[in-house]
């Protein structure tokens, strides 16, 4: 049986640094517009289930943040299953390619939202042609691209859409420092080592090929693995 999830579609949309250009949607945020602790700066982008923005944390201390939320037309019990997941799956993770949670809460509506680290960086591919990489030097940002997924991986945590838009490098201190984010589809590797059925989520020009052919028992690790190798 084939199951079609709009929530599982390919999150290019989704970000959190700024975009190169993009349209905000009449139902996005204006800025200024206060979420808890959090004002508004810009849309980030926009995802399956939720919008990321640019915020700034005002307690109890001010720092800029990646705050995503909840879109009011998935507010149902599916969409917040997979909301809460992301954001426990995060909260699980604790290394420097990875990018942290910090918060999370919900309106007084009732939706839900997390904020993150913000990464000023550009894609990873971008980011090795704009500064002329050597092949050395792409080597050893791709192995802390791998040291953050095993990372990932011995938490229990598959990414499921592994590309260069997930893929965010910064240069601090002069040096390359990528972070891995969206785990908006990702999943529990146990959790899909024993599921069935078919389920076709993440980006198909990353996909490995039993990602590809939808089935939700195969892919496990490996289907991340195979994806960074695409990278």
């Amino acid at each position: 049986m084939t199951t079609q999830h709009d929530d599982l579609d390919p999150t290019e949309s989704l970000a959190t640094r700024p975009p190169g250009a993009g349209v905000v949607q009449a139902d996005a945020l204006a800025p200024g517009a206060l979420l808890g602790r959090y004002r508004i700066e810009s849309v980030l982008g926009r995802g399956g289930m939720g919008d990321v923005y640019r915020a700034e944390q005002l307690e109890p201390v001010r720092r800029t943040v990646a705050l995503k939320l909840l879109r009011a037309q998935r507010l149902d019990a599916r969409h917040l299953a997979y909301f809460e997941i992301e954001r426990q799956l995060l909260a699980l993770m604790r290394h420097p390619s990875i990018a942290q949670i910090y918060d999370a809460g919900a309106t007084a509506e009732g939706f839900p939202y997390f904020a993150m680290e913000y990464i000023g960086g550009s894609p990873v591919t971008r980011f090795c042609d704009d500064h002329a990489l050597t092949l050395r030097q792409r080597i050893e940002l791709f192995i802390r691209i791998c040291e953050g997924v095993q990372h990932a991986h011995h938490k229990g945590v598959v990414h499921r859409d592994l590309k260069p838009g997930n893929i965010l490098v910064d240069e601090i201190d002069g040096r390359p420092l990528p972070k891995i984010i969206d785990f908006g589809i990702a999943t529990v590797a146990s959790r899909a080592a024993g599921a069935t059925g078919h389920e076709r989520a993440g980006t198909p020009e990353y996909m490995s090929p039993e990602q590809a052919e939808g089935d939700a028992a195969a892919g496990v690790t490996r289907s991340d693995i195979y994806s960074v190798g695409v990278v």
